[in-house]
């Protein structure tokens, strides 16, 4: 329930709007604004019923959230939430932020030459999976920890914050050691113990929606992390599974938009798993920024052919390097 209160409402009768709501074993959140201040109430499991509240002195209205997110709305949020992450702002009024890497840190001097190309590219922040859960059993699964002391490295080497996925809460404490920003992948998105616990660290989050998420179950998943106290939370669309075979995954353009009216969280658009094919990144990427994407993250290998994961639809230098230059262009013209 979102409670409104009138322009000239004085701190006591917000007071006591908050201490009638506490009264009632629920969480009062105070949404103050320029022109109105209005009172979000949290924790209720169904129906509140507000008789008693819509009659106290101050109270314009009382309106009946019925959505499954609540911190994450902009009903509760007017103003849209900037994430910071080692000197990249994520968020409104920014220029977009480029997450750029390897999918998988595959030894010391991969991720070090890739850091550098990325970097004098114009990347903004490092990527680079430590982890890495696939489809299969068989398949390269990451270097673990020595992965992620690599990446860590690399990023110092070239001044650049860093994320990587975590799979597992176990993982936490280690993971946070190393990177600036914690990933939660796409198979993770409803892992809701690991998402409160990642909520409990404070670290920067990059949230990726599920391969078969609505986006109601998108933000819903972003509430668990904001639920326990973090809003440092970045949306990130990878593609949605669908019945089309051609591409990977069905890239959601309509998403961002959407999601920029729901919510005040930021969110950034990976062309790379949504599309699969390395062709497709650039086009995808720049029509990304169109709708209104706060950042993209790529993928960039110095050898895709070599790779050990995700070599189709990973860029090369040179195809990285212009695709830096024609989003230059581009944001000149956004």
């Amino acid at each position: 329930m979102l409670i409104v209160m009138h322009h000239s409402a004085t701190s006591e009768q917000i007071e006591r709007v908050i201490a009638e709501i506490e009264a009632m074993g629920l969480k009062a959140e105070p949404i103050p604004g320029s022109l109105r201040t209005a009172i979000g109430v949290l924790g209720n499991q169904g129906y509140v019923d507000d008789t008693t509240i819509r009659n106290l002195p101050g109270v314009r209205e009382t309106i009946h959230v019925s959505k499954p997110y609540k911190l994450v709305s902009r009903d509760f949020h007017p103003q849209s939430t900037l994430v910071e992450v080692g000197g990249a702002v994520f968020g409104d009024g920014h220029p977009p932020v480029i997450i750029a890497g390897p999918c998988s840190i595959e030894s010391e001097e991969q991720m070090l030459m890739a850091a550098r190309q990325v970097s004098a590219a114009g990347a903004h922040m490092l990527r680079g999976g430590a982890f890495k859960p696939r489809t299969g059993p068989h398949s390269f699964q990451g270097l673990g920890v020595e992965g992620l002391k690599y990446l860590r490295q690399a990023g110092n080497a070239v001044g650049l914050p860093v994320v990587t996925e975590v799979m597992r809460i176990e993982q936490l404490p280690v993971v946070c050691e190393y990177a600036d920003m914690l990933q939660i992948g796409a198979r993770n998105m409803q892992n809701f113990d690991l998402l409160k616990e990642v909520g409990k660290t404070g670290y920067p989050v990059l949230l990726k929606r599920g391969m078969s998420a609505t986006i109601e179950e998108f933000l819903a998943a972003a509430e668990y992390i904001l639920a326990e106290g973090n809003d440092r939370v970045v949306l990130c669309e990878r593609g949605i599974r669908t019945f089309e075979r051609a591409t990977r995954n069905t890239l959601d353009l309509s998403v961002v938009p959407l999601i920029r009216e729901m919510s005040h969280l930021p969110i950034i658009v990976d062309p790379s798993h949504a599309t699969g094919k390395r062709a497709l990144v650039p086009i995808m990427g720049k029509a990304a920024l169109v709708a209104g994407a706060h950042g993209l993250m790529i993928e960039v290998h110095p050898d895709p052919a070599r790779a050990l994961c995700d070599g189709a639809q990973s860029l090369d230098t040179d195809g990285f390097g212009a695709l830096m230059a024609e989003l230059q262009r581009l944001q000149a013209v956004l």
